[in-house]
C-alpha cells in the first residue's frame, strides 16, 4: 500500500451546512486522481503552518466513492483548523491535503443491510457509507443520526435528497435530545436505553450485515454494548470516534508515571524502506521523540483516535496509554498507536511500514 503524501489541491466549492458548520470540496489534478481515490469512510488529513508550527487534522470524506473529494466540518470554539475552514477558507485557496487513510472502509461491491448510527458531526463518514452502497439495488440501509436541534443537523437537505432517491431502501431516522418531537422515542438523549428501544422498535438487527458507528466516545461504547446484548457480532460492527482540536479525557487505561529523568531508549524507526536509530526519553512518545530525526512520520490527531501513526513493534516494549484506533486483533499482532506508545527498556523497534 502506498504511503499517503500530502499535495497542495484547490478548493472547489464551499458549502455552508448549518450556522457552525461547511463542507469543503478539493479540485485533484489529473495525475493525483488516482492517488485521491478514496473508499467509503475514510479520512483526509489537511496540515498548514500556524506562526512556524506545523498543525494537522484528519477529517472524513462526505462524498461517495468516485466522486471528489470533499470533508464536513464542524466548528470547534477557539479551533486552529475548524474555524479557518468554516469562516475563512474560499474557493480558490490551496490547502495542503493528504491522501486518503483510514481503516473505515465499506466495500459496495456485495449488497448488504447496513447500520449506519452517528451523532452531531459524526454523520460525514456515514453519508459517505450509504450514498455508496446505496448504488447497489440490493442493498438496504437504515441510519440514525442524533442531534440536539434540527438547527444542528449538518446534511440535513443531501440526507433528505437521498431517502427521496432511494425511498424503498433507506430510512433516516433522526434523534433530537433538546427538541419534543412527536414520537417520544425519538426525543431525548440517544444513551443506552433509548438505542436499546429504538433498534428493537425500528431495525432487523438479526438481518444486519454491518453497523457503522460514528460519534463521541460514550454514544460509541454504549452502542457497542447495546448491539452485543441482541446479538450482532463484534466483526461486524466498524467504528470510528471522531476528534475535535483537542484529544477526547477519556483514557482506556490508567497511565504509568513518568519515567525517571535521563533515562532513555535506543528507538528505531522503520519507514518507506528506511531506518534510523536515535536515543529518546522514555518519557515521550514515539512519535514526538522520533520527529527529532524523522520529519516523515505519518500523524493527524495526536489523541489516539484517528490511527494514522500506527505502526508494528517488531523489537522491544511499547507502553500504549491510550487507543480509541485499533481493534483487539491489531493489539494482539503488536500494533501500537506512536502518539501514545512510549518506549520500554533500553531498544525498541517499530516498523511504519508493516
Amino acid at each position: 500500500m502506498a504511503r499517503a503524501r500530502f499535495h497542495e489541491l484547490r478548493v472547489a466549492a464551499v458549502d455552508p451546512l448549518t450556522d457552525d458548520s461547511a463542507a469543503i470540496t478539493f479540485a485533484v489534478p489529473e495525475p493525483l486522481r488516482a492517488a485521491y481515490d478514496f473508499a467509503a469512510g475514510q479520512a483526509l488529513t489537511l496540515r498548514r503552518t500556524i506562526d512556524g508550527e506545523e498543525h494537522r487534522r484528519s477529517y472524513s470524506i462526505c462524498a461517495p466513492a468516485g466522486a471528489a473529494p470533499r470533508v464536513g466540518v464542524r466548528e470547534i470554539p477557539g479551533g486552529l483548523f475548524s474555524t479557518w475552514l468554516v469562516r475563512e477558507v474560499a474557493v480558490g485557496d490551496v490547502v495542503e491535503v493528504q491522501t486518503p487513510t483510514g481503516a473505515l472502509r465499506a466495500d459496495p461491491a456485495h449488497p448488504a443491510r447496513h447500520l449506519c448510527l452517528a451523532a452531531g458531526s459524526g454523520i460525514t463518514p456515514m453519508l459517505s457509507i450509504a450514498a455508496t452502497v446505496l448504488a447497489d439495488p440490493d442493498a438496504r440501509v437504515t441510519l440514525v443520526y442524533a442531534n440536539r436541534r434540527a438547527s444542528t443537523v449538518m446534511f440535513a437537505e443531501e440526507l433528505a435528497d437521498l431517502k427521496d432517491r432511494y425511498a424503498a431502501r433507506l430510512d433516516v431516522v433522526h434523534v433530537l435530545s433538546r427538541e419534543p418531537r412527536e414520537v417520544e422515542l425519538l426525543s431525548g438523549r440517544l444513551d443506552a436505553d433509548r438505542l436499546r428501544r429504538l433498534l428493537r422498535a425500528l431495525v432487523p438487527v438479526e438481518a444486519l450485515d454491518h453497523v457503522w458507528l460514528c460519534g463521541p466516545f460514550g454514544l460509541v461504547t454504549d452502542a457497542r454494548a447495546v448491539l452485543a446484548e441482541l446479538g450482532v457480532g463484534a466483526d461486524r460492527v466498524h467504528v470510528e470516534l471522531f476528534h475535535v482540536d483537542e484529544p477526547p479525557p477519556e483514557v482506556v487505561r490508567e497511565e504509568a508515571g513518568p519515567a525517571a529523568d535521563g533515562e532513555t531508549s535506543e528507538v528505531t524507526i522503520v519507514l518507506d524502506g528506511r531506518t534510523t536509530t536515535a536515543p529518546q526519553r522514555r518519557g515521550q512518545s514515539i512519535l514526538d521523540g522520533a520527529a527529532a530525526t524523522r520529519s516523515d512520520l505519518p500523524f493527524a490527531c495526536k489523541g489516539g483516535v484517528c490511527g494514522t501513526c500506527r505502526a508494528h513493534v517488531a523489537a522491544g516494549e511499547v507502553d500504549l496509554r491510550r487507543n480509541y484506533a485499533l481493534d483487539d486483533d491489531e493489539l494482539a499482532r503488536g500494533y501500537v498507536l506512536t502518539c501514545q506508545g512510549y518506549p520500554v527498556g533500553d531498544a525498541v523497534t517499530v516498523d511504519f511500514d508493516a
